[in-house]
């Protein structure tokens, strides 16, 4: 059985294109190409996900970022934080080393926007381009080729890989340069931190109340309190159940990038300082791999 789900892509010429990092995100994501017909090359730091990959949707594995980059006309690349990011990119064994003239590199990372121009820059002198382009849809999303992304970089690269990127997406969008993707996924989780401490808020009260809460929920969600948390996650809260992708662990990696970025530029950021600190209650109980709607535990 596939792990992703079955969807229809918009008609592309075949490049040969690679994939860094098969994650939760990654592997899907790469899947999707390869369905498309592009011609993939993976690499991933445990090299049984890689052949795994490959058994699942061919192409073949390389055993460092250089090889897999060499004669590709995109990298797209998927890790964890600005660390990963440039161990990937940089080096001897990166992939930088190892891109032709011209070809594009694609970060999905959820980064810094400070990482983001500095590869920039760096591929600017290579001779390279870079797009910072990070996703928004979790695990979902990237399974049933539906993720939101959100790039920074110059808009004639931009047009170049938009094509590609959608055949995992149902949104590619420019919002600006180098840095500006990273940025613009900084606003969404700032917006998604405060809506699901807003949602723990509203289902615990009610509870307390003596509410059913799945009946009110069906009820509110047709006003003007409904959003994709209260939809996707609400009942699911209701049901104690956490187990449903980006995990606690990950936000707290985001809103770090949230803060410090705030730290520079003058932001005032309260609210989203303080559901930091929620999660953090949610880690010492033990919550670390629980999804983001966990918020509601510690209300309990």
């Amino acid at each position: 059985m596939s792990s992703i789900g079955q969807r229809t892509y918009e008609s592309t010429p075949s490049l040969r294109v690679s994939f860094l990092g098969l994650g939760v995100m990654g592997f899907p994501m790469a899947g999707h190409l390869a369905k498309a017909g592009q011609q993939v090359t993976v690499y991933n730091r445990s090299p049984a996900k890689a052949q795994a990959w490959t058994s699942e949707f061919g192409g073949q594995s390389a055993a460092t970022p250089r090889e897999a980059a060499q004669d590709a006309d995109i990298v797209f690349c998927c890790v964890g934080n600005d660390a990963d990011l440039r161990s990937v990119v940089l080096g001897a064994d990166g992939a930088f080393a190892g891109m032709k003239p011209g070809a594009v590199f694609v970060d999905h990372t959820t980064a810094s926007a400070e990482v983001a121009r500095e590869l920039a820059a760096e591929a600017r002198k290579l001779g390279l381009h870079f797009i910072d382009a990070p996703v928004s849809g979790g695990q979902a999303g990237a399974v049933n080729g539906a993720l939101t992304v959100m790039c920074g970089g110059e808009e004639a690269v931009f047009d170049k890989i938009r094509p590609y990127a959608i055949h995992f997406a149902k949104a590619v969008t420019r919002v600006g340069d180098a840095g500006a993707g990273q940025l613009a996924k900084m606003v969404n989780q700032i917006c998604i931190a405060g809506i699901v401490q807003g949602l723990s808020e509203a289902i615990a009260f009610g509870q307390k109340s003596g509410l059913p809460m799945a009946m009110v929920l069906d009820v509110i969600g047709k006003g003007a309190a409904q959003s994709w948390q209260m939809d996707n996650r609400g009942k699911t809260m209701v049901e104690d159940k956490f187990d449903f992708g980006f995990a606690v662990d990950w936000m707290r990696k985001d809103l770090g990038l949230v803060l410090d970025e705030a730290r520079r530029n003058g932001a005032r950021l309260p609210l989203t300082a303080l559901v930091d600190q929620f999660y953090a209650d949610v880690q010492d109980m033990g919550g670390n791999r629980f999804d983001t709607s966990s918020l509601i535990k510690r209300l309990r």
